[in-house]
Order: C-alpha cells, then sequence, then structure tokens
C-alpha cells in the first residue's frame, strides 16, 4: 500500500486565518505534514514521492481560470505598487460578478473566506497534493485495493470555482474523475468524516448518480461552511439522492458518532460502489481545536475499520486535524486499521 506525499506540501505557510470576526493564529501550518510522517513511520510504514501526472483533472473539475488564478495569483498580487500584505487575501467576497480586472477583484472571485491565504509558495503545494491525489487514484487502477495520499492544503471545501475553509483544489473530485476515466469504477462513493461538511463536493457532484457523497459533520449552523450541509440537501435532477448529509448535534460522543457512521455505511451498502474514496480528517478527535465530537484515538482506528468492512478498493485522503501533538499517534491509529486488513488479506 502505497501513501503518496511530496516534500513541497509542506511549502504552504499561511500566516493569516480570519474566522469569526477575528484574525486568529493559523491552524493548518507545515507541521501537520511532519507529524502525518511521524505516524506513518510509527506505524512501520513509508511514504511514496508521487509522479507528475498533469494538470489535465485539475482543469477538468475546476475550470482552466481558476486553475490559472491559483497558479499566477501571488506574482499578480505582488506587482500592485501599494503595501497590500504578503498573502493574497480579500477583503471583498464577491460570487457572479463577471468583471475582474484587478488581481482584487479576481482574489474576490476565487477566494471564498478568510481562510485561505495564497503565500509565495503555495500554488506549489496544491499541485503536489493534488498529484499525491492523483497517483493514489492511479494506483486503484492499477489493481491496488488500498493507496493514500496526504492531503495538505486539503481538498474537501474547495469548490468548482472558489477557495475556503483551508482547501484550493478539491483532491477527492479530481481522483474521481481519474477513476472514472481510468478504471473499470463506474460508481464511486466518497465518504467524509472529517467534522466539517465538504461543500465543495457537494456542489461539484451535487446534480450526478455515478458519485455518491455521503459526510458526517458537526451541525453547521453558525459552524464552518455554515451555508451548506444540512439534512435536506439531497441533490437535484438525476443526482437527487445521491447527496446524504449527517449533521449532529455538537458535543457527540464516541458511542453515538460510530452509530451514525454505521447508518451512514448502510446506506452506501445500497449504492454497491464500485471504489471509495475516503475523506478522514483527525479533526473529529475530541481535543482537536475544530473538534465537535468526542471520537478518541481509538475510534479512529475504529473508523477506518468500518470504511474496509465494505470490501472495496479505499483511496483514503489525509485532510483535516490541528491538534499538533496527537496527530501522529491518530496517524498510526488510522494505518493501523489498514495493515491489519492487509495482513489479514495476505
Amino acid at each position: 500500500m502505497n501513501i503518496y506525499y511530496h516534500e513541497k506540501q509542506a511549502l504552504h505557510d499561511p500566516q493569516t486565518y480570519f474566522s469569526r470576526g477575528k484574525m486568529r493564529e493559523p491552524q493548518e501550518v507545515p507541521q501537520r505534514v511532519y507529524e502525518f510522517q511521524k505516524g506513518i513511520k510509527n506505524a512501520g510504514l513509508t511514504v511514496t514521492k508521487p509522479q507528475e501526472l498533469g494538470l489535465d483533472y485539475l482543469t477538468q473539475v475546476h475550470g482552466l481560470a481558476y486553475i490559472d488564478f491559483l497558479r499566477t495569483a501571488y506574482n499578480e498580487w505582488h506587482k500592485v505598487p501599494e503595501d497590500w500584505g504578503d498573502e493574497v487575501i480579500p477583503n471583498i467576497f464577491v460570487k457572479d460578478y463577471n468583471a475582474q480586472k484587478g488581481i482584487l477583484a479576481k482574489a474576490a472571485r476565487y477566494i471564498a473566506d478568510g481562510s485561505a491565504p495564497i503565500g509565495k509558495y503555495t500554488w506549489e503545494s496544491i499541485y503536489w497534493s493534488a498529484q499525491s491525489a492523483l497517483n493514489a487514484a492511479k494506483d486503484l487502477c492499477e489493481g491496488k485495493k488500498y493507496s493514500l495520499s496526504i492531503s495538505r492544503p486539503s481538498g474537501h471545501h474547495a469548490r468548482r470555482e472558489a477557495a475556503g475553509g483551508f482547501c484550493f483544489v478539491n483532491n477527492a473530485a479530481i481522483a474521481t474523475e481519474y477513476l472514472l476515466e481510468n478504471s473499470r469504477a463506474k460508481k464511486i462513493l466518497i465518504l467524509d468524516t472529517d467534522v466539517h461538511h465538504g461543500q465543495g463536493i457537494q456542489e461539484i457532484f451535487y446534480e450526478r448518480a455515478d458519485v455518491l457523497y455521503i459526510s458526517l459533520h458537526g451541525d453547521p449552523t453558525n459552524f464552518y461552511p455554515v451555508v451548506a450541509g444540512f439534512e435536506e440537501e439531497r441533490g437535484v435532477g438525476k443526482g437527487e439522492g445521491f447527496n446524504i448529509n449527517y449533521p449532529f448535534a455538537h458535543g457527540l460522543s464516541e458511542e453515538a458518532y460510530l452509530t451514525l457512521l454505521d447508518e451512514a455505511i448502510e446506506s452506501a451498502q445500497t449504492f454497491n460502489p464500485d471504489v471509495i474514496i475516503h475523506n478522514m480528517g483527525f479533526d473529529v478527535y475530541k481535543d482537536d481545536p475544530q473538534s465537535k465530537t468526542a471520537v478518541t484515538t481509538l475510534g479512529i482506528y475504529k473508523i477506518a475499520q468500518a470504511v474496509l468492512a465494505l470490501n472495496k478498493p479505499v483511496l483514503g485522503l489525509i485532510e483535516g486535524g490541528y491538534l499538533i501533538e496527537k496527530l501522529a499517534v491518530n496517524m498510526e491509529s488510522y494505518l493501523r486499521g489498514f495493515k491489519e486488513v492487509l495482513a489479514d488479506e495476505n
């Protein structure tokens, strides 16, 4: 089982995090990936460096203009003679205006909130995070049953044309398109156990029946992403019924969380996917600064067990998790679930 990671994924080093009316200490910091690597080593596994698989699937999911913005925004920002600060971060947020004359207008269009600043090396990290996800998808196309990717920057909040929630490119969506085009898979389950709803994944696949998106997350009322993730959001057109949200009350016990996960797994069994993409967020851990549930390190192992019990090929994307001192042990716990299944199968 390969676990993909490129050292350039650590280059993105945000200095800005504006949330709920305050400028806060950044939580999506490079140290996160070093802790993930400690967990991988402690589990007796190693990381694999991804090969370049290009931009085609990024522009297929997001469109050329948005990807070009991510690639060029920092340099264009620094060509402005006024001192606007080092990172690209808008003070204006718009959605549907067509006028994009100047970098501030582009940033207003393509950055949805105050948690996704673009620094000097952000694009390199975005690019290699996407390449790691694509390489994991390629493994499954070539017959491997399990493959993982350290998804940093994360992806599930990235909408078709907007960054936000620490996310820039939707790695789950990109991997899904790669799998559908390059394997025999016709139906993909994206199971999202990050503590936040992945409104980007929902938006991208909301009208489709070949992708089932199931998300377990804290009630989004006054909790990120606040405008999506409610139970009544079920998809539209051909996609009606293929979007299932399980918002839970903040403070949920581990037992109740795992019961809810069992319910989600039953829905997944009815869909009978060919491949599972598992968005794993360690921000479900009980002491994480973003957490709204009481999942323990052992509970994270049980999440992996539940996903693997479906007995389908699994692409794991390691996304959220912001309690630095517990990321290594939680990563190790998640990987232990995979190691045990691999040992049983061999």
